[in-house]
């Protein structure tokens, strides 16, 4: 269990994270200033921060979240700190992990990457001083991939990444990363999907102050950010023609020139790009540059959906619920059968709120969001039955129906079954 200290003026976003940690074994600290977050880790034994950028009423600067990430800094340098940052303190906060912060993630947060990125930098493994990200899987299928990402990573080529949303494309990306040569250099991610179009391209090539509405000052964008090391970009196909064409000369030449400004930057950059979407059609519609996309795909990795890598929604299942868990027999039965259409984070999320419904430490596919297709008088048969097999021993029998036992009273008195000669429980 890693203690983590939540540096944040909002308390409901102190509330979320607190919640969101707890539920998976991490002991929560929270500080709503400066001055409380490091008097938290001089005297508690802190394993990493997430720091919001601003404290103030009215702050977007992001000013004071520079002044504490120094302060953390000299208390302990090798503290890992997660930034959470606004678009008005994105230059701030990628300039913070040029510094040394393990990485920044735009407010609202997914919790997923969230997760992820705390799991990768309180991983207590002094053998080496970055972490490899984890893949959690089973099957061949899976097996081969890794071998031929490993692979692929030890070039400088750009690698496209292809599979269906929730697969797991940014966790490929993130092991490209680690085993290439780039890995002690930085690894910056953008969502193009989450962007506003009028925004994608100062988001990675930044912009000059006055620029267009709204640019209050000058930004590095991620291109220069990622300078040296590697810049992810996810679902691709939603940049525009006019951003397609920058990102191609940049792929070309490694040239680009801020918005607003004619000076040229050049930086050396390895593109890791992930879709969702048929970029061969898209090419064919005209929406999508066939130049750019082979550009983009020197190597293509595609990763199956979760319904197609056989055991892996089991193991995964295991790993989300942790030890102090147990799957019932039916949520097995459950895992195997559903089709999971969100892929690996939809089985994620499912088992976040099977944590939270769960009783006595086991899993039930109810928990996990499970329907009954069972008719009322199959189902008070299927109670009737448990209930005789396991001698009216309410606790055995809710076990094996993979229900709490309050639940199971609540359907045995729905039903009215009666223990034999002793009338209704």
């Amino acid at each position: 269990m890693s203690n983590i200290l939540i540096v944040d003026d909002n308390p409901d976003i102190l509330d979320a994270l607190d919640l969101l940690l707890s539920l998976h074994n991490h002991s929560v600290t929270s500080a709503s200033n400066a001055k409380d977050a490091l008097l938290a880790v001089r005297q508690k034994n802190i394993d990493l921060v997430i720091q919001d950028m601003n404290f103030s009423q009215g702050m977007t600067s992001g000013d004071e979240g520079h002044a504490l990430f120094n302060s953390l800094r000299q208390e302990q340098p090798n503290l890992p700190i997660i930034l959470l940052t606004a678009w008005t303190s994105l230059d701030s906060a990628v300039s913070l992990v040029k510094a040394g912060a393990a990485d920044y993630l735009p407010k609202p947060w997914d919790d997923s990457k969230l997760l992820a990125l705390i799991s990768q930098y309180t991983a207590h493994d002094v053998a080496k001083p970055v972490h490899e990200p984890q893949f959690i899987y089973q099957s061949q299928v899976m097996s081969d991939l890794l071998f031929q990402a490993k692979k692929v990573a030890k070039s400088h080529i750009n690698v496209l990444i292809s599979g269906p949303n929730g697969a797991g494309k940014e966790q490929l990306a993130d092991i490209i990363h680690h085993h290439s040569p780039r890995a002690q250099r930085p690894l910056i991610k953008v969502n193009m999907g989450a962007l506003p179009h009028d925004l994608m391209e100062a988001e990675l090539f930044g912009c000059e102050k006055g620029a267009f509405t709204g640019a209050n000052e000058r930004r590095i964008g991620r291109f220069e950010a990622a300078d040296g090391g590697t810049l992810f970009l996810d679902e691709i196909g939603n940049l525009s023609l006019v951003g397609q064409m920058k990102l191609l000369r940049v792929l070309q030449t490694g040239e680009f020139e801020r918005i607003g400004s004619s000076t040229t930057q050049k930086v050396d950059v390895r593109v890791l790009s992930a879709t969702n979407a048929n970029l061969n059609a898209d090419v064919l519609n005209g929406l999508f540059r066939e130049d750019l996309y082979y550009r983009l795909n020197t190597i293509e990795l595609t990763l199956p959906p979760l319904c197609e890598r056989g055991e892996d929604a089991i193991v995964l299942a295991k790993h989300f619920i942790g030890d102090q868990f147990k799957l019932t027999e039916d949520a097995i039965t459950y895992i195997k059968t559903h089709t999971w259409p969100g892929n690996v984070r939809e089985l994620q999320n499912a088992c976040q709120r099977a944590l939270i419904f769960a009783s006595n430490n086991n899993v039930s596919a109810t928990d996990l969001g499970a329907k009954s297709s069972l008719q009322p008088r199959d189902e008070a048969s299927q109670i009737e039955h448990a209930l005789t097999k396991h001698n009216w021993v309410i606790m055995s029998a809710a076990k094996e129906l993979g229900l709490s036992r309050q639940a199971l009273y609540r359907r045995i008195e729905k039903y009215n079954i009666c223990k034999p000669d002793q009338g209704l429980l």
